[in-house]
């Protein structure tokens, strides 16, 4: 006697039930089992759910290459909701084994499926490969459909990947798009994480697009005396935020540099420095001036303050010890510490400047032992 269809599909549907419950009391080998008969049935609605649940039982057992025939066996049925599953299923055990040339047909059947439910996780694992290969255009359509399926687990990801991707072309606008999209996904409050790596994204490329605006507005020749020395003292601020100090130092000097404009950059370059009493030039304000243009001035600071440690020490340690006749070995220990840097010879000429005018002769050499 042969069995009716709504028999064997009875029979189908209780052997995955009973399959599904062995495996997830940890009876893997019984449960493959059943789902083989299942698959021995034929075309039954319950052959994919069979394939998919066989394939996830081997897989867990270790028989990969079998979980990957079981999860073909459920592609083929065309299932929309097993199908894709099965596909995805596939892809992860190729990428689990560092097969992203095989996980990627993988996913593109995940996305011919068409299942809302696992578009997001395809596109972005098809970005991820295709930027990994070098192809951008690619990557970009499968990032922005990501972010176009309005999926909060997916989405940010995709928008942070694809924003760093058009900063790095120079494309600071779209990454601001792409940025803001994402950011609509999230919920600040649940994943701040999230949020502030997106914010801070999002701040990075408008620095960029100002650096972009300032730059322009430095472009042309002979540059506006007005403008010019603002831009150039907010591009030459704003690059070293983007870890570009040298490109900063050298729009210092080419503002530095144009006559018409000089006076101003320079005014600019040095509205920190304070006022002084002393008249004339102090030496050390060139240095100073140089290091602020050269992005050096916290190295400048540390051997100034270097210097003035080594010199305190050695007579710091002379007094605590109340030593006698030997202070002038001391002096000239502490007077010969800035020799070691740079600006030590700016610092000895001052001093010998100071005494010619103090005494009205030559000073003395103190610059050797």
């Amino acid at each position: 006697m042969i069995e009716s269809p709504d028999a064997v599909s009875d029979d189908a549907a209780r052997l995955c039930e009973e399959a599904r419950g062995l495996a997830e009391d940890g009876e893997a080998e019984r449960a493959a089992l059943l789902f083989e008969r299942v698959l021995a049935l034929g075309d039954t609605p319950f052959r994919a759910r069979a394939a998919l649940g066989l394939a996830v039982v081997l897989d867990d057992a270790g028989h990969v290459e079998r979980a990957r025939e079981a999860d073909r066996a459920a592609i083929a049925t065309a299932d929309p909701e097993y199908g894709p599953r099965a596909a995805y299923h596939l892809a992860l055990t190729h990428e689990r084994a560092g097969e992203q040339e095989r996980a990627a047909p993988a996913w593109r059947v995940v996305v011919d499926f068409g299942n809302p439910a696992y578009l997001p996780p395809a596109h972005l694992a098809l970005a991820r490969i295709a930027d990994d290969a070098g192809d951008f255009d690619t990557a970009r359509g499968h990032w922005e459909a990501v972010i176009a399926t309005g999926d909060a687990e997916y989405g940010p990801p995709a928008a942070h990947d694809l924003a760093q991707r058009l900063l790095e072309r120079d494309e600071p606008a779209r990454a601001q798009r792409a940025l803001t999209a994402g950011l609509k996904l999230i919920d600040r409050g649940t994943d701040p994480y999230a949020y502030g790596r997106l914010a801070v994204a999002l701040g990075i490329s408008y620095l960029d697009q100002a650096i972009g605006a300032f730059g322009a507005a430095l472009g042309e020749e002979p540059t506006d005396p007005e403008v010019g020395p603002l831009a150039t003292e907010l591009l030459a601020r704003t690059l070293p935020l983007r870890g570009r100090g040298a490109e900063a130092g050298e729009v210092w000097r080419r503002g530095l540099a144009e006559p018409g404009t000089a006076g101003q950059v320079r005014a600019r370059l040095r509205r920190d420095f304070g006022d002084s009493d002393d008249d004339g030039d102090l030496w050390w304000e060139p240095v100073v001036e140089h290091a602020v243009s050269d992005g050096t001035l916290p190295a400048l600071a540390g051997e100034a303050f270097g210097a003035l440690d080594h010199m305190y020490a050695l007579l710091a340690v002379r007094y605590a010890e109340r030593r006698a006749g030997d202070a002038r070995e001391t002096l000239g220990s502490a007077v010969r510490v800035p020799g070691g840097y740079a600006w030590g010879p700016l610092l000895h000429e001052s001093f010998a400047e100071r005494f010619r005018l103090a005494t009205g002769s030559a000073a003395p050499d103190l610059t050797e032992g």
